[in-house]
This record gives structure tokens, sequence and C-alpha cells, in this order.
């Protein structure tokens, strides 16, 4: 989850800012970049507990030693919360999972290293403190009781909220992991075409990464969990976004979206008021009763955008929020998956022509059915798997079109290549754990955090 971002305190008198505030993210193609995100579980090694935030062996003092390697502190309220380091940050989600916040990269083999550098750094301060991390998209073993909660002021305020507008939200928050990549576009036209191309496909990427069939030390019917849980989360500000396939969506539609959208928080001064429910078009009105009088800001705006939570969420770039927390392999091909698909003007264009038929009721089918049966769901004459073997080829020939190689003489398509075996063999990550659940685990849960530790 996102942190206040560094915005101009402008009053917002037009609505033209809302919509040159998307506009201003515009690229020319020499210019895009590539941005992942990956969150982890952490763990005590001797009980597997998630570890607080206070004490010898907590989160907090992690943070402080990764400041180690040249990171530098976020404080708030005297609370070391997050660190950055040139263009990329280390952040805590609600419940201690940690997350990376990626630089702007220009190619998959610069993500590749990033990440590398980022679990070494953290494998060198967690190995003395008796802490692991594991990539999952659900926490796999303790209730939602058992998770500990960061003092970060957003999450007092949504951890209140959320029971109130879904029965999902605090599992969300505090038991959920994703991977996730942010791309830029060109205009307002390729922006739309790379949304409605990313919003089809997300449950393709919702399957091939399919990793969180465990709740509590049992399985739980489904490939992603973490998935299924955002369908009962908030309804105000997740979904498939039905007006993005609409004549004429734009910046200004979504300007709008994001305008019906219930605020959590207004940032003063260091501290978050709580304003959960109440209406941003009323701030800039100057009309919460909170802050009789005030009118939001560019900054305000800015942070409200992060708390909008659909399947593909635009900002200054346009973010792909459908794939579970996994592995290193996984972890680097999410963004190979994605700048395949939509770097390429070949690739964008076939993927294109590939969902221009799909009907508003087969995209929620496909959102409703792949968080329980990932690939096996039946699509046309099919099923998810040969869509996602299509899908594969298409981001495979703009990757090798984009000829990005290594100092090995690989492009960037090498890194599909664990996609391409999930694809082929119809075993996702989660299927494949379960059938070591049932076989050589025994019908316990906890050899994973062994076996998949970073």
């Amino acid at each position: 989850m996102s942190s206040p971002v560094s915005a101009a305190d402008t009053p917002i008198t037009d609505r033209q800012q809302l919509i040159a505030s998307l506009s201003a993210g515009e690229k020319p193609v020499s210019a895009w970049r590539i941005g992942t995100e990956h969150e982890k579980f952490g763990f005590r090694r001797d009980d597997l507990l998630p570890p607080a935030y206070e004490g010898e062996r907590g989160i907090g003092a992690l943070l402080q030693g990764l400041t180690r390697f040249g990171w530098a502190p976020v404080i708030e309220n005297g609370f070391l919360i997050a660190l950055t380091r040139d263009a990329a940050s280390v952040s805590l989600e609600p419940a201690g999972q940690l997350e990376l916040s990626g630089a702007p990269l220009a190619d998959i083999h610069a993500t590749a290293r990033e990440i590398d550098v980022h679990l070494a750094e953290v494998a060198q301060v967690a190995g003395p403190m008796g802490l692991g991390f594991v990539g999952t998209g659900f926490q796999p073993l303790w209730t939602r009781e058992d998770m500990p909660w960061m003092p970060k002021g957003r999450y007092r305020i949504m951890r209140r909220y959320m029971p109130l507008v879904g029965k999902l939200g605090l599992d969300m928050m505090t038991r959920t992991c994703t991977v996730q990549v942010n791309l830029d576009f060109s205009d307002e036209a390729d922006m739309v075409r790379k949304f409605r191309v990313a919003l089809a496909l997300q449950p393709v990427a919702t399957a091939l990464f399919a990793d969180s069939p465990f709740t509590e030390g049992a399985p739980n019917g489904f490939e992603s969990w973490r998935s299924h849980i955002w369908t009962d989360t908030d309804p105000d500000r997740t979904g498939m976004l039905d007006f993005v396939f609409e004549e004429g969506f734009g910046y200004e539609r979504y300007v709008d979206y994001l305008l019906d959208v219930p605020m959590y928080f207004v940032y003063r001064e260091g501290q978050y008021i709580d304003v959960a429910g109440r209406s941003f078009r009323d701030f800039i009105d100057g009309k919460l009763e909170e802050l009789p009088g005030e009118r939001a800001t560019l900054r305000d705006w800015n942070d409200h955008m992060t708390t909008a939570f659909p399947e593909v969420r635009l900002k200054k770039y346009l973010e792909m929020r459908g794939a579970d927390s996994g592995d290193v392999p996984r972890l680097r091909a999410l963004p190979a998956f994605w700048v395949g698909l939509l770097y390429d003007a070949q690739a964008l264009d076939e993927a294109a022509a590939l969902v221009a038929d799909f009907s508003r009721a087969e995209r929620h089918a496909l959102r409703d059915g792949v968080p329980r049966h990932g690939l096996a769901l039946p699509f046309r004459d099919g099923d998810v798997a040969a869509l996602a073997r299509r899908v594969l080829a298409i981001a495979r020939g703009g990757l090798q079109r984009r000829a990005r190689i290594d100092v090995d003489g690989n492009d960037e398509s090498a890194y599909l290549d664990v996609l391409d075996y999930i694809a082929a063999s119809g075993q996702s990550a989660a299927a494949q754990k379960l059938a070591r659940f049932h076989g050589p685990w025994n019908g316990s849960v906890s050899p994973l955090f062994n076996e998949y530790a970073f």
C-alpha cells in the first residue's frame, strides 16, 4: 500500500487539474520504464510466527538493520516505517509484510538484479535475527488475530473502516501479499488501449501466479484466495471497472470514478485525520465536517488516488494488480509478462485483437472463476490454460522484438519460461503446493516456510 505521495499543496479549484494529474504521466516511448513491487511475509524461524514491529527480532529492527546498505529512514510519529534509496523504497504493509517498491528501470534484466540485491540485503540482516521471508499470496498458517499491526496512521483508519464495507478487508490488509508492475503510456489513447488489454487479461495473470491455496493450515478450496478476498473487501474501490470498456473512456472518466471513491484520510502535518467514508467532492468544496472550510490540494488528490484498489489502477502510470506474490522466478516473470504484452506495438495489437470481443459477462466470469479454479476454468471452447498459452506467445514475441540483451546474450523472454511451464502443465504454484501438502508434507503447511523461503 502506498504512503503519502509527494505533490504540490496547490488547492484544487478546477476539474481540469485532476485530469492533468493523470495526463502528466505521458512519456515518449524512449522514456518508458518498468517499476516492480513485491511483498513477502516475514516469519520467525523457530516458531514460524510473524514478527511484531517491536523488539530485537521485530520488523522495526530489520528496517533499522537495512540502513547499513545506504537506505535512508522514513519516520512517522517516532517510528521507522519505511526506507528510501535512489528511486526505490522498502515499506511495511499493515501486518509487517515487507514490500520493495522498485525504481523505474529500463528492462527486466535490471529488475532481476534489483530483486536479487534486495533479497540478499534482507537475508544478511534477517539471518542473524532468526527471521525468514517467503513469497506467497496469503498467509498459509496464522489467523487474522495472530497477525501484528504496524504503527502507521493510515492503517489505523483502514482497520476501523474495513469491517463496515466488507467481510474480508482486514484479511486483505494483514494476510495477503502481491507482486505488481507499473508501466508507462505515451498519450491518452495509448493509456486506454493498455488499460483495456490489462483489465481483460488480469484474470490470466491471476491464474498463472496463483499461490494462495491455504488458510490457517488447511486447503481453502481456492487457487488464489488472495484474489477472492478482493471480491469482499470494499465494492466502492475494487473490481473490474466496466466503464473502461465503454466508448469515450479516458482520463476524465477515471477522474469521475475516483471522485466517487469514498475517502479514508487527510494527511496534515505528519498526522492522518480519519475522514473514512466522506466525499472527496465535498473536500474540494471545503465541506468536510472534520476540516471545516479547508479545501483539498493536489497532494490530497494524489494520496486519494492510492486508496482505490481496482484490478488495474491508473495514476501517472498503469499498475497491474492481479498476481499473488511468489518465488524469485515469478517475481521476475510478472514484469516480463506485462512488458511483453504492452511495450511492443505488434504485441499490443495482437493482445488488443484477442480481447476485443470478450463480452462483459465473459470478463466477469473469468474474474469470478479464476480465484477458485485457476487455469482449469473453462473459457469458450477450452480453458484458461489454453488462453494463457496464447497470451504468453504474444508476450514472448513482444520481448524478443524488444531485444534487450543481458551479458550472457539472453533477451527478456527467458523470464517467461516459468510461466510457460505452468501454462503447459496446468499446475500453478498453488496446485504444486497442494500436491506436497497431500504428499510429503503429510497434511501440514509448516514445511512450506523452509522449502520456499527466499
